[in-house]
């Protein structure tokens, strides 16, 4: 279905990502990976704000009782506070290399990040992983061999962890054990079509998730059990995440990308890279916070 977006947020990103809605001060968050930047948009005054990073950055949560941010750097993880650009790092793998970069992220539902890594240069074998950071700081990797780590979100009670490597166009669906966070059981979800390949995702207040699926123009909501249940037409063929955002957690935003586009493509689609805002007639659920 097409549906007429209630605003359309002109940013032009070269590589929007990782939209999260802040609910204690009603913020809407994003970076633009290829730029370096972080964005905020409060939804009732219509103000937005960028900051600089030091390196970019692939995914970020908030933090409990604070400004900082808990942040997937290209090399590591750190408490990052867009104001006064301190760093203060947690975890930097060092199977994060040359070549490969963290990605997408998000917070569980105990207050762990989890983010995962991807092949940048593209050569072999998948050296992308998924790391899981508690609050004592220590990263453990809990999925090895991934080539481009996305789609990474959870469950409303929190069991369920949904994780896609790309490239493969497969989003899986794990058991998330406690109180280790383990995860077991890995099953199939969704097999994507070829033409696009999953990216960012999120779970709404029925446990559906809605996948932005890259390439073909599309956000898709999926059933708790992996049936294809919408899908919402973007007039740009590059959305990369998604999330739920207002007072009523209603709106339905959407990042997209401007990168690699040829100029007669961004002739065709000139709100790539901007982002969208849609009521989609359901609600999403509160962005938990890390436990630092």
């Amino acid at each position: 279905m097409t549906l007429t977006p209630v605003d359309i947020l002109r940013v032009g990103n070269e590589l929007g990502e990782g939209i999260t809605w802040r609910a204690r001060d009603q913020t809407l968050w994003w970076t633009d990976i290829q730029s370096s930047r972080l964005y905020r948009y409060t939804l009732a005054t219509g103000s937005l704000q960028s900051f600089p990073t030091p390196e970019r950055v692939g995914s970020f949560g908030f933090v409990g009782d604070s400004e900082q941010l808990i942040t997937a750097f290209a090399s590591g993880i750190a408490l990052f506070d867009p104001k006064s650009a301190r760093v203060e790092w947690r975890a930097r793998p060092e199977e994060v290399a040359a070549g490969v970069r963290f990605n997408d992220g998000r917070v569980d539902r105990q207050g762990r990040f989890w983010a995962g890594t991807m092949v940048e240069d593209g050569k072999p074998p998948a050296r992308g992983c998924l790391y899981c950071l508690g609050s004592t700081g220590e990263a453990r990797s809990h999925i090895q061999g991934v080539k481009i780590s996305n789609g990474l979100c959870f469950s409303p009670d929190g069991t369920r962890l949904y994780f896609a490597d790309s490239p493969t166009r497969l989003i899986c669906v794990y058991q998330l054990v406690e109180p280790e966070g383990i995860l077991v059981g890995r099953q199939p979800f969704a097999q994507i079509p070829e033409g696009a390949s999953p990216d960012g995702a999120t779970v709404d207040i029925d446990g559906c998730v809605w996948s932005a699926h890259w390439g073909s123009g599309s956000v898709v909501r999926y059933t708790p059990d992996g049936r294809l249940d919408r899908v919402i037409e973007l007039p740009t063929r590059q959305p990369s995440c998604v999330c739920f955002a207002g007072s009523d957690l209603d709106i339905l935003c959407v990042t997209t990308a401007r990168a690699d586009l040829d100029d007669s493509v961004l002739h065709a689609e000139p709100h790539a890279g901007d982002v969208f805002l849609y009521r989609v007639g359901t609600q999403g659920l509160t962005e938990p916070e890390y436990r630092a």
